[in-house]
């Protein structure tokens, strides 16, 4: 009786341990699962955070590149040239030399920064300016009109045709043709 006695005794006890053992298991596995949902959360707003990072850093860099090429194009319509022309008569003794100069120069803003800069195309040598045929080197080829076969040509080409231009005596002889204009910027 002595061994039953024992037996009741300690039967409770190994009950309570067992007991004990599978809650404690069961426990620790419960927090496993917590902490894993707990650190997926944490590996989810990480990830969330350093996307959100990358982004904005990529909206900061074409923010600034839009900036700059903002201000790069407003500097640039900040620059005009300035254009005019006019007709050279050169005389001598055997020879009529006509030609169109084109003299262009750089502005930024109001400032120039260039001295003015000569093209010079010859027109015709040897001819008068009133013997100046129709058809120019300035023409270009139009779909003739048979109401005004003078408006086929390029305003230059008419410029040249109605200009009167003053000769003197053997000696070179220029008229202003053109007033400034601008060709690319603004004003």
């Amino acid at each position: 009786m002595h061994m039953d006695a024992f037996l009741w005794m300690f039967l409770p006890v190994f009950v309570a341990g067992g007991s004990a053992l599978l809650s404690f298991y069961i426990m620790q596995a419960r927090m496993e699962v917590a902490l894993a949902k707990e650190r997926e959360s944490l590996a989810e707003a990480r990830a969330t955070i350093t996307s959100q990072k990358v982004t904005m850093e990529e909206r900061i860099k074409a923010t600034e590149e839009a900036t700059k090429r903002l201000a790069m194009d407003e500097f640039m319509h900040d620059f005009r040239v300035e254009e005019r022309s006019y007709a050279r008569e050169s005389k001598s003794l055997n020879a009529l030399k006509k030609s169109m100069v084109m003299q262009e120069r750089l502005f930024f803003r109001n400032i120039p920064l260039s001295n003015w800069i000569e093209h010079e195309m010859v027109v015709e040598e040897g001819m008068d300016l009133d013997q100046l045929p129709k058809e120019s080197v300035f023409a270009t080829p139009t779909i003739a009109s048979p109401v005004a076969p003078a408006e086929d040509r390029l305003a230059i080409s008419k410029f040249l045709d109605d200009v009167h231009i003053g000769r003197r005596n053997g000696r070179e002889s220029n008229a202003l043709m053109a007033t400034p204009v601008a060709a690319f910027g603004a004003q």
